[in-house]
């Protein structure tokens, strides 16, 4: 990889903000960003190869940065989201159940012996891609709140049982090394909170703003890259690093300088990059040599979005249901690992990945379906805001 073809994927990631420009169309940026990493990889161009060392830990550094600001955007210290969190785990859980009888049949009925690998990948929400739906989308109410700690719940869930249901031999080796994870977060939470309450987080704020350090920036990526290392030393997912940490972060609160300095470092280059490198990552001509794995992903799609939808018999509007069936990061896992250890039969890992897709779709419909029913934002007040109320203008670090 040199600075050509990064120049070339910034510029193919533009074509999410082009698609999702009109507004009409309710398209959510990452859907362009996937599309052009599907036209320039193996499936079409083959000009972008995400096996590319360079690129791949490019990606992962976005992926744990998208996810450190999809977990700082939660609103944790909100009472209505401490109110939905039971109904979302509790929606989470019953997905599973739900998902059980329909992993069973297909792996009866394309004899494939994966019953344990397809409830994994039904259960599964890809907080990488819907929570960008959702932001993206302007979407909010107490069924978003509900919505969020299901997605998180299920995606956590679903990549510590992964290995568990590719490869059980390891499946131990991961669930330590997500408790490794999450313990280091709550240490983390309780160093910040003591530093908080001493008024240490106010100090490193204003000397950073006042210098130009962009300390609190440089701090918060050297944390999110350690709990990666310790992630990925331990095998397991870096979403599991960046939104633990995300969420220490918006349970302490998170200044709007580093916001923004987040924001422009994820939004403009890593994320988007990571966006391009998953669509890079999927072959689809896979399906061509296979016709019955056509069948077992388009069946596999549907499968997970009805367990999905099935929730809407607990309140759940069914647009929500249907976006929180929307999943990449498990099935492309469990392609891989299942192809790297001879696990899956021939088409197999095609049909997983296509199955993605169809839940991909399928949320991003439902995504705009819910926000043309969602009522706009209220305008701004027409008086002039004080200057305690002006947010700072971003300047340099």
């Amino acid at each position: 990889m040199d600075f050509s073809t990064l120049a070339v994927i910034v510029v193919a990631g533009m074509l999410g903000p082009l698609l999702a420009l009109p507004s009409r169309w309710r398209i959510p940026v990452v859907i362009g960003e996937l599309v052009a990493g599907v036209l320039l990889g193996p499936t079409f161009a083959g000009y972008l190869h995400a096996g590319d060392k360079t690129f791949a830990f490019l990606a992962d550094m976005g992926f744990a940065l998208i996810m450190f600001v999809a977990g700082a955007h939660v609103p944790v210290r909100d009472k209505a989201l401490r109110g939905g969190l039971l109904k979302g785990l509790l929606r989470a859980v019953a997905v599973a159940a739900v998902g059980v009888v329909p992993a069973f049949a297909l792996s009866r009925g394309f004899h494939t012996g994966h019953t344990a690998l397809y409830a994994v990948l039904f259960a599964s929400s890809s907080a990488a891609l819907i929570l960008p739906i959702i932001d993206s989308l302007h979407l909010g109410g107490p069924s978003v709140l509900a919505l969020l700690p299901q997605v998180a719940v299920a995606d956590t869930a679903c990549i510590v049982a992964l290995p568990l249901a590719v490869d059980p031999a390891h499946a131990a080796r991961a669930a330590l090394g997500a408790a490794a994870v999450l313990g280091c977060s709550v240490v983390l939470f309780l160093i910040l909170r003591e530093a908080e309450h001493r008024g240490l987080h106010r100090r490193l704020h204003r000397l950073s703003r006042q210098r130009k350090f962009a300390l609190e920036l440089r701090i918060s990526l050297a944390i999110v890259f350690a709990l990666a290392a310790l992630a990925t030393h331990t095998h397991v997912s870096i979403m599991l690093a960046g939104f633990s940490f995300g969420l220490v972060v918006a349970a302490i609160g998170e200044p709007r300088r580093l916001a923004r300095q987040l924001f422009a470092l994820t939004e403009g280059f890593l994320g988007p990059l990571f966006f391009v490198w998953l669509g890079a990552s999927l072959d689809l001509r896979q399906l061509g040599s296979h016709p019955s794995a056509i069948l077992l992903g388009l069946l596999l799609g549907a499968a997970t979005i009805l367990a999905h939808a099935s929730m809407r018999l607990t309140g759940q509007p069914l647009t929500h249901g249907v976006l929180a069936s929307a999943q990449l990061g498990v099935p492309v896992a469990a392609a891989t690992l299942g192809t790297q250890l001879h696990l899956l039969r021939p088409g197999e890992s095609a049909a997983l990945l296509l199955g993605a897709l169809v839940t991909i779709a399928a949320a991003t419909a439902a995504g705009a379906l819910a926000a043309r029913a969602t009522p706009p934002p209220p305008p701004p007040p027409s008086a002039a805001p004080t200057a305690e109320a002006t947010p700072a203008q971003p300047g340099p670090n």
